[in-house]
């Protein structure tokens, strides 16, 4: 940890609870028992404890963030009967890329409501009518053990990218993206902070999306993988768990195979909440500090970890009295706008270690879904996502 940092924390603490202690100070100390890039910053460990469960790659202050770029897990599906359920779907269910970018184009597969068509990030998720075809597609989904959230089929033509990015959007500050490669050439490159990997067809992985990240297809054959946004759940981190980091060797570790069978369960359980009315204080609390402790030393930190600190007080005193009712929603909006509004100026040359400018991503990532108008949910805005 820097001397700025520490110089941060001691000016400013965020309460937690009357221990004195900062959430900072907690998101960013070496968790007992774990082994975690901080405290092995050569990554020197290899061999079994590369995948070992006690020295998993762990998460700071948010699920997304992991202590590797990329983690296979332990499953390994029938990538050609995947791929004969999606051919059985058709061109027409294909839809062009949210963001419009060039050879990328995506299927719907759990939606709010169900509805394909619907791109909310807000409200319960059930799969779409092409997910309810394909009974494989379900069982995989349910193998994770977890609690799924938006999935898509995505699909990225040949000699096409996804361009270098980081997600930066509030649906992803607690989520994990799996990926299972159905359609795929051993030319593609899949590259996360620094590092570049080739998904296999059938495997499954997670990868860090708050790292810059992208993908490269320079073959002719177009590349489809599954891609399953979630919060996971017991039995989906305990597979994490299991997991093997991308540069530890495969020698010992064999994943599960899942083959088809229409006696497996197909069920899973879908996402009900996953946008705030209003963001708790507990919550808000953990963003910034998130945000503050993934910032590059800076001589502003300290101010503005100063003024995070009073809207955190603030933001408490207004939840006790309004809790996410909507009558209070204009004064948090005031207090959250009047905070950015503040540090705004401080903020102009602040950078986070994935390169983004702190400002824009603490608006895109917090501001932005920090409080729902008093009529309306949060719908939360796309951000740097898909790859």
């Amino acid at each position: 940890m820097s001397a700025d940092t520490s110089l941060l924390l001691d000016v400013s603490p965020f309460e937690t609870g009357g221990r004195g202690d900062s959430l900072l100070r907690l998101l960013t100390r070496p968790v007992p028992g774990f082994f975690s890039a901080r405290t092995d910053p050569d990554q020197t460990r290899r061999g079994a404890t590369a995948y070992n469960p006690a020295y998993t790659p762990v998460t700071q202050g948010r699920a997304l963030k992991l202590q590797v770029p990329f983690i296979q897990l332990p499953l390994l599906f029938d990538a050609a009967a995947l791929a004969q359920e999606i051919d059985a779907l058709g061109e027409s269910v294909w839809k062009p890329h949210p963001q419009g970018f060039p050879g990328n184009s995506m299927l719907p597969l759990l939606a709010v409501g169900g509805d394909p068509d619907n791109e909310a990030f807000s409200g319960v998720m059930h799969p779409t009518p092409h997910l309810q075809r394909c009974p494989y597609l379900r069982q995989t989904l349910a193998s994770f053990g977890a609690t799924v959230g938006r999935t898509r089929l995505m699909r990225l033509a040949g000699q096409a990218e996804v361009t270098r990015h980081a997600d930066q959007g509030y649906y992803w500050t607690e989520r994990v993206r799996v990926h299972v490669p159905i359609v795929t050439q051993p030319t593609v490159q899949f590259e996360c902070g620094g590092q570049t990997i080739n998904m296999a067809a059938g495997e499954c992985w997670i990868f860090d999306t708050w790292r810059q990240h992208r993908v490269l297809n320079d073959a002719v054959q177009s590349r489809i993988h599954l891609v399953c946004d979630t919060v996971g759940g017991g039995a989906f981190w305990d597979k994490v768990a299991q997991g093997r980091a991308h540069d530890a060797p495969r020698e010992g570790w064999l994943p599960k195979r899942v083959i088809p069978d229409s006696s497996a369960p197909a069920d899973f359980a879908c996402e009900a909440v996953n946008v705030p009315a209003v963001m708790s204080p507990w919550e808000l609390n953990q963003h910034l500090s998130f945000l503050l402790g993934e910032a590059l030393p800076h001589p502003q930190l300290a101010a503005m970890s100063q003024h995070a600190g009073r809207l955190i007080r603030q933001w408490k005193g207004l939840w006790a009295q309004h809790g996410d009712a909507p009558e209070g929603r204009a004064k948090f909006r005031a207090a959250f706008d009047a905070f950015a509004a503040t540090v705004r100026p401080l903020a102009q040359g602040v950078t986070l270690r994935n390169e983004m400018p702190w400002f824009h991503v603490m608006l895109v990532m917090i501001s932005r879904v920090a409080v729902a108008p008093a009529d309306a949910r949060a719908a939360g805005k796309a951000a740097g996502e898909y790859a």
